[in-house]
């Protein structure tokens, strides 16, 4: 009889310890497949998009532009149209070329002459010379050479001699005109001859123009018809041969040439001249605007 119980306990604690293992089994096989789905559902599957929050700029693969920040301006034009500094220690020894009547024939090659040479300048702009697909391309070949566009009316005329309607559409149909080419309203005016009128002063100022005139050129005069001519005169500043045997040169000095095939030549040799007497050639972004 005991032989026999002793025999069904045995055989219980078998049985007993075959279930606890069977469990233990199971339990691991349970964490496994649940690790294993755990670690399925953190990685995102492929072709998933990750959280774009979690992307840094180089994961993203796309790099920020930001755009460049506005010029400040650094000079303001005086009563005289000279450039005068708006702080203590700007340099006072700048010049302002500018270039009158075009596009006519050669201001693409000037525009060219000066980029070449690192120099900025005021292309100031009639209306009848962008009347034309191809004076248009020509418009737009300067200014995305980077130069400035100025408004000189739209028929080069004679501001005091004509009504004030006729100075409004002089100016504004010019202005309309450029933007339309170019995408761009001109911050500068400057009226034929210099003969400014108050009306047009006014119309310039209401559509965000600085009225400007200069201080001295010589290339419309006759005896300075001329590359060499025209070259020493404007490097000096003097014109003897037309009553001004002094120097105009100055810092601050507003240069007037024009669109025309002597100044085209002379054109590098005066940039390379003003600079050997210490001038630096002013980028028009530098001018205080209204």
């Amino acid at each position: 009889m005991k032989r026999i119980t002793f025999i069904i306990l045995v055989i219980g604690l078998a049985i007993l310890s075959a279930c606890a293992s069977d469990t233990e089994t199971t339990s691991q096989g349970k964490t496994s497949s649940t690790n294993k789905e755990n670690e399925e559902q953190e990685q995102p599957s492929e072709g998933e998009k990750p959280d774009e929050d979690k992307l840094t700029e180089e994961d993203a693969g796309e790099e920020v532009v930001e755009d460049d920040p506005p010029v400040e301006a650094q000079y303001t034009i005086s009563e005289n149209w000279s450039l005068i500094p708006l702080e203590e220690g700007i340099n006072e020894d700048i010049v302002l070329l500018t270039i009158d009547d075009a596009p006519d024939e050669n201001a693409v090659e000037m525009a060219s002459t000066l980029k070449e040479l690192d120099a900025g300048a005021i292309f100031f702009v009639n209306g009848h010379f962008i009347d034309t697909p191809e004076e248009e391309e020509m418009l737009k070949e300067i200014h995305e050479m980077g130069f400035m566009i100025g408004n000189h009316t739209f028929s080069h005329a004679t501001l005091p001699e004509i009504s004030e309607e006729e100075q409004k559409e002089e100016i504004i149909s010019l202005s309309d005109r450029i933007e339309e080419i170019i995408g761009e309203r001109p911050l500068f005016f400057r009226a034929p001859h210099g003969a400014n009128t108050d009306y047009a002063i006014k119309v310039a100022e209401e559509e965000g123009m600085t009225v400007m005139n200069w201080t001295y050129g010589y290339d419309y005069f006759q005896p300075y018809m001329d590359a060499e001519k025209l070259a020493e005169a404007m490097i000096s500043g003097e014109g003897p041969e037309v009553d001004v045997p002094y120097s105009l040169l100055k810092p601050g000095a507003n240069l007037l040439m024009h669109d025309r095939e002597w100044t085209a030549e002379a054109l590098p040799r005066i940039v390379e001249g003003l600079r050997e007497k210490g001038y630096e050639m002013l980028d028009p972004a530098l001018i205080e605007t209204k």
